[in-house]
């Protein structure tokens, strides 16, 4: 989710390289940097806005993270800022993220897939793999197509008494560089088919609600990340043509849903400008790819109703709820919202890996994001819960996680949602139920 801001000059380079040329950018030699701010984070931007950098995650209470090409090395050691090397060589972590350690068997059962990393095309077969080892109770779906024509693919699973139950609506790879959410839908998704036959607890949430789950709601850019630009973020759809700059394409597609479009508070939930990372488009909802998803959401909310929709990404380890666009309003539910991310961050912190993620409102928590889906799917869609959640890591590796955390990550966020599913009909505050034998357990 976290918005990618350019330096004039580099937004000139990177933004024409990854849009004109046949070859990939090359981040050989390229650093990355967490900058620890220390509660001074506009002091630090104005520091650093002597070089040209790439700005990934930040926190502007704790850090900012930042990609310097070889040629900035020296001036950004010059200003003796607070600062930790995350990737010593970017070109190196990409180059090592693609080298596949095992054998697929192209069976949707083996767990190799999730030691690697895998082709667009690939992940489509994969889905399709799991649709078929559910025939009775699942079918493909899809929310329309992207600007480059690819089917924005999904799968709609029930259980027993077929369809038409409240939804839970799951969306990943919203942002292109994200890889690592495909891979944890795609985990959750193949747990729901298995375990429905050998588990109860996994039975009773296809028996309750229908789940629609939809891996890729940016295809387009995906595939260029993984052909042209490793970190590209947003659609591919050009410019507008009154744009003063025709080589900056993509809209950020968590941008562009109708609610609270151009307006944050604070102010810059989101951009105007066609080069920024945050652009919102000239419209809501002017990107294909999010037309498709408001139709598919406005359409749950009036058949069926939405009991939870999550909207996964990378990276930071939070849990976020209602409202992004305002750090000062709160959502009605704020109680409900915020019990039950406690206890599904205590699932995952009780876990295996023992990893920790920081829950709470989407924009006090950690900064504003003006039409994003998390808030029209709880104001428009009338979800009962809705959700951004961050996968990992906290600093180390940030959007190129190695493979080799896949399967924890992956694990991890099943035994998240074992609870949170668990817990979607609750009646929290009552002092009785699974909730407060959850808190109780907990203790």
């Amino acid at each position: 989710m976290k918005p990618f801001l350019l330096a004039p000059l580099v937004a000139a380079l990177v933004a024409g390289a990854a849009v004109r040329s046949s070859d990939s950018v090359n981040y050989d030699g390229f650093k990355v940097f967490r900058v620890n701010t220390k509660g001074q984070f506009r002091s630090v931007q104005e520091k650093l806005s002597t070089l040209s950098f790439e700005q990934w995650d930040f926190d502007p209470a704790r850090h900012m993270d930042i990609v310097l090409a070889p040629e900035q090395l020296t001036a950004f050691k010059d200003l003796n800022l607070d600062y930790h090397c995350m990737h010593e060589d970017l070109g190196a972590s990409i180059a090592a993220e693609s080298v596949s350690k095992s054998i697929w068997k192209r069976q949707a059962d083996d767990l190799s897939w999730y030691d690697n990393y895998h082709p667009y095309d690939d992940h489509r077969t994969y889905f399709e793999d799991l649709q078929a080892s559910f025939p009775n109770n699942s079918e493909f779906v899809s929310s329309g197509t992207s600007y480059e024509g690819r089917d924005l693919y999904g799968l709609h699973l029930y259980g027993a008494g077929g369809p038409g139950k409240p939804a839970v609506l799951w969306h990943g790879t919203v942002h292109a560089r994200e890889w690592i959410t495909a891979m944890v839908i795609e985990y959750l998704t193949l747990n729901l088919l298995t375990g429905y036959a050998t588990d109860n607890v996994t039975q009773s949430f296809l028996d309750n609600y229908d789940f629609y789950i939809f891996p890729f709601v940016n295809p387009d850019g995906f595939v260029h990340s993984q052909t042209v630009n490793r970190l590209w973020r947003k659609n591919r759809q050009p410019p507008p043509p009154t744009a003063e700059n025709q080589t900056c394409f993509g809209r950020d597609i968590n941008r562009q849903w109708p609610w609270s479009w151009n307006d944050s508070s604070p102010p810059g939930g989101s951009s105007p400008n066609p080069c920024s990372q945050t652009y919102r488009g000239e419209s809501p909802s002017d990107g294909p790819e999010n037309q498709g998803l408001v139709a598919l959401v406005n359409k749950l909310r009036d058949q069926q109703g939405i009991k939870l929709y999550i909207d996964w990404h990378s990276y930071g380890q939070y849990i976020l709820s209602p409202w992004g666009y305002n750090c000062t309003v709160y959502a009605e539910t704020l109680g409900q919202h915020t019990k039950l991310a406690a206890l599904t961050g205590d699932a995952i912190r009780t876990g295996a890996n023992g990893t920790t993620f920081t829950f709470g409102p989407s924009c006090s928590t950690l900064y504003a994001t003006s039409g994003s889906s998390v808030d029209y799917i709880y104001g428009v869609g009338q979800a009962k819960f809705s959700y951004t959640i961050e996968l990992r890591d906290t600093g180390d590796y940030g959007f190129v996680l190695p493979p080799a955390q896949i399967r924890g990550s992956v694990e991890e966020q099943w035994a998240g949602m074992r609870t949170m599913l668990a817990l979607l009909d609750e009646e929290f505050f009552d002092g009785l139920g699974p909730a407060a034998e959850f808190g109780e357990i907990r203790r």
